[in-house]
């Protein structure tokens, strides 16, 4: 595209100043690139276009229009630089009057000073009505000038002629300083010259009286002379003598001349007879010379001297005329017939039926060969839309191919003959692979729609633009003298026609639903529409190439303007594809996301994931893309992504390690909450998804109970085996509560290494192993000391998988070691006071090597485990 130019700018004019009609010279800069770029020029606010000759891009040639400012700046504008600007102005001046019997250097035109209308048929001069002076005295010019008295009198003028002349603008005009005295003369003045003007033509009649009357008299006398001659029937007579003397004149000259006479009647006759023919060549030569013109396709000539003979002969009374028009209509009657039957064939461009159609009419053609042709092209388009999909159903079917061969290649094949003389509209082929051997691999569906779309787009713009000839009344032309009522007829047929529009569209909707949605056909339409191989359905890929195309199809047809309404079902039929494709689409990335699982190879990453989440991002963004290039994304309301617990392959391969398995799959859900979804809700607004927010938020959902699901199956796994130990650990050896040892020294002095190591409370793992060891004094028995390794152990299996998991993990089996210990103290009956400090000091080891983890839940099971021991009475049980 090439950089939009600088406006006009009008630096100089020459003159500068003039009366209107002034030729002028405008220099400048950017005046354009050439008279077609030219679009307006005015000075002093006049449009001075009209007389504008453009030289150059910095001169144009004018001339100045008769402004009503006075002064005013050059403005030029053009299509390349639009609205211009002036850096001079040109000074308009006012002409002055110039009387008829004043001296001038040009030409004045006189009607601007004598009203034709006035003193009609007197046979006076126009010069004499109108003297230079009316009032006969002498003029002298004031010093008000024009302006002044334009703005005093407005829409009124000091010319006596003119017919808003006013006399008071005449006075201060020209008689500024004339004494009183001096206008009574000229009133008298103005009297005389009426009363002279009234009495010119009867003067002129009374100077002549006397000669009318003599002519009158002699052509009396001789009237009277001959009446008197004819009436006496006296022998001798004048009257008499004359016609003896004619009668014997005339008979001497028949017998001298007779022989004569006769041959000269004959060479008469026969020189009339070559006459005739020589000068009406034209009618006998034209049945030949039609046959001629026909047959060298000038039509234009036929038709011409067809007028010109209708005109000369229609009518015609002589025989030998009326036998040879009557073969000249013969021949045009045969010329109608021809050219009709090229008007309905098929191909045709649309010059060439615009042409046939202006000859019909021409030569006054039965019916409306226009709305024929427009009959015809309809048929013809239906009838191409139908060989089309039945061509491609054949090629399926293997009729139409050989070696993989597209039908495409075959010469003879009616779609080729189309491609090949129909017109192709708005670029060409809607085909999307430029290369043949990938077009010959998409799939038979979407090389239907394809070549579909390029039938329809190809044929229909035509037939389009021949109906807006046929209503606007261009295809016709003036001389056939019909083109109102063949407007008129069109005008009727407007429902006929928008009927024509709707079947092709229909046509189309029904054929791309045959052969990609036939589902949405009836039983009857699918046996005319359908017939396609769809076992193997189209991937949500080739689907959003089709949208493309039926898309394009659509945008070509709105381009002519078409109304909305007829197009509507090719919208429904976008919509209907577009849900198709999202719907495929999805089914298609629910199956790859299923198949992910296939590729996990339970390799950790430093942040304790696989390349699982990675891969299922993957394959989302490439869902999105792929919606995206079929314009579905705006179609979407919301989607979600769940995961079918129940099934069986779900967890088939991960038997061998399940355990270990388990925590990957709960890492890699973590990571999918709080890293890929983000990601994915990015890439949805991206794409202009509405309801992302929605969307992920469902998703989220979904994971969470897939997460809950699987973090209950791996605690159930880890904490029923140290749960189910604490209460025959306790019981160990018949142990007691109600008859038991008083704890050992040795067993108060387990919390001093404890204490020494509350500092390594940041470290979890260090942490309870330090507490483990410090439990090897004589007071804390081994079923407690044997929880905690099975505890450390969990905490070093899930701390190699993510560190991020321990916490949640550790914390869930705590809760339920505090929920046993709370229950197997409170079903104990008694306590001895041995007993009861026993079990306060297991306890509170137990909830103080655990502390990192405890939550609502387990501090709360500790508690009531300590409220279901006695109370200690004695200061020493309490230190």
């Amino acid at each position: 595209m090439s950089p939009a130019r600088q406006p006009p700018l009008v630096t100089g004019i020459s003159p500068n100043e003039g009366a209107p009609w002034t030729k002028v010279t405008i220099r400048g800069e950017n005046l354009g690139t050439g008279a077609n770029d030219l679009i307006g020029l005015s000075i002093c606010g006049h449009n001075c276009l009209l007389t504008a000759e453009w030289m150059s891009a910095s001169k144009i040639v004018c001339r100045v229009g008769p402004a009503k400012d006075d002064k005013g700046e050059i403005i030029v504008t053009t299509k390349s630089g639009g609205h211009g600007t002036s850096t001079v102005s040109f000074k308009l001046l006012k002409p002055e009057r110039i009387g008829i019997l004043d001296q001038s250097a040009v030409w004045v035109d006189e009607l601007n000073y004598y009203d034709m209308r006035t003193d009609r048929n007197k046979g006076i001069s126009p010069l004499s009505l109108r003297p230079a002076n009316p009032l006969g005295i002498d003029i002298d010019k004031g010093k008000v000038p024009l302006k002044d008295l334009e703005n005093m009198f407005p829409s009124m003028s000091g010319d006596f002629t003119s017919e808003n002349f006013s006399a008071t603008w005449y006075l201060i005009e020209n008689h500024s300083s004339t004494s009183f005295e001096q206008l009574r003369a000229a009133v008298g003045n103005l009297k005389k010259q009426a009363s002279k003007k009234n009495e010119g033509s009867l003067a002129y009649v009374k100077g002549g009286l006397s000669t009318f009357f003599e002519a009158q008299d002699a052509l009396a006398a001789i009237h009277q002379k001959l009446e008197s001659d004819g009436t006496e029937k006296v022998e001798g007579s004048m009257t008499q003598r004359l016609e003896n003397v004619l009668n014997r004149a005339s008979e001497t000259a028949d017998t001298l001349f007779q022989e004569v006479l006769g041959r000269k009647d004959k060479a008469d006759s026969t020189r009339n007879a070559l006459n005739v023919l020589q000068r009406f060549k034209f009618l006998f030569n034209l049945p030949l010379n039609i046959e001629r013109n026909i047959q060298k396709g000038d039509y234009d000539v036929v038709i011409n001297d067809y007028e010109k003979a209708k005109s000369l002969f229609g009518n015609t009374e002589v025989p030998v005329f009326k036998k040879v028009y009557s073969e000249v209509e013969t021949r045009i009657e045969a010329l109608r017939k021809l050219l009709l039957d090229k008007l309905l064939e098929t191909p045709s461009t649309l010059h060439d039926q615009k042409r046939y159609i202006r000859y019909l009419s021409d030569l006054h053609a039965p019916g409306d060969p226009a709305w024929q042709c427009i009959v015809a092209q309809h048929k013809w388009i239906l009838q191409l839309m139908q060989n089309c999909k039945e061509d491609y159903i054949k090629e399926q079917k293997g009729i139409h191919t050989l070696g993989g061969v597209s039908l495409e290649l075959d010469r003879s094949s009616a779609l080729n003959r189309i491609s090949l003389s129909a017109p192709v509209k708005r670029g060409g082929s809607f085909q999307t692979p430029k290369d043949d051997s990938r077009h010959y691999k998409s799939p038979q569906q979407v090389r239907f729609v394809e070549k579909l779309s390029d039938v329809v787009i190809s044929q229909l713009p035509n037939f389009w633009k021949l109906w807006i000839s046929y209503v606007n009344g261009s295809l016709f032309s003036e001389k056939s003298g019909q083109v109102e009522k063949l407007k008129k007829n069109a005008r009727q047929r407007q429902n006929d026609f928008k009927g024509m529009i709707e079947e092709v569209t229909r046509r189309l909707v029904q054929l791309v639903r045959g052969a990609l949605l036939p589902s949405s056909l009836t039983e009857q339409q699918l046996r005319q529409y359908g017939g396609w191989d769809t076992k193997t359905p189209l991937s949500g890929v080739w689907l959003t190439q089709v949208i493309h195309t039926v898309r394009l199809s659509h945008e070509a047809l709105s381009a002519l303007e078409i109304p909305n309404d007829l197009l509507q079902v090719i919208q429904d039929l976008l919509q209907d594809l577009r849900v198709h494709c999202l719907l495929t689409t999805l089914q298609h990335t629910e199956e790859d996301v299923k198949r992910l699982a296939e590729k996990e190879d339970w390799v950790v990453d430093n942040e304790g994931i696989t390349s699982l989440p990675a891969q299922f991002e993957q394959c989302m963004v490439q869902m999105l893309q792929s919606l995206k290039d079929g314009s579905i994304i705006s179609r979407f309301s919301s989607f979600s992504l769940s995961v079918d617990l129940a099934s069986p392959d779900l967890f088939g391969s991960i038997q061998e390690d399940f355990e270990q398995h388990l925590l990957i799959i709960l890492s890699n859900c973590q990571y999918l909450e709080r890293h890929t979804f983000l990601n994915l809700a990015e890439h949805l607004e991206k794409n202009g998804f509405t309801t992302a927010e929605k969307i992920i938020r469902v998703s989220i959902e979904a994971l969470r109970q897939l997460d809950e699901y699987l973090f209950e199956t791996y605690i159930e796994k880890k904490s029923d085996p140290i749960v189910g130990s604490l209460e025959p650990g306790i019981y160990a050896g018949y142990f007691d509560w109600k008859d038991c040892l008083p704890p050992t020294d040795g067993s108060l002095s387990l919390f001093k290494p404890f204490f020494n190591h509350k500092k390594h409370k940041h470290d979890s793992l260090i942490y309870l192993f330090s507490f483990t060891f410090s439990l090897s004094e004589p007071g804390v028995r081994s079923y407690l000391k044997e929880a905690l390794v099975s505890i450390i152990s969990v905490h070093a299996e899930v701390f190699t998988v993510s560190k991020e998991l321990v916490s949640r993990v550790i914390s869930k089996i705590t809760e339920a070691v505090a929920e046993e210990m709370s229950r197997l103290m409170q079903c104990v009956s008694s306590f001895s006071k041995n007993g009861a400090l026993q079990a306060r000091l297991e306890i509170c080891a137990l909830q103080d090597a655990i502390e990192p983890y405890l939550t609502t839940e387990s501090l709360t099971s500790f508690k009531q485990a300590l409220e279901a021991l006695p109370q200690l009475q004695s200061g020493a049980d309490k230190k």
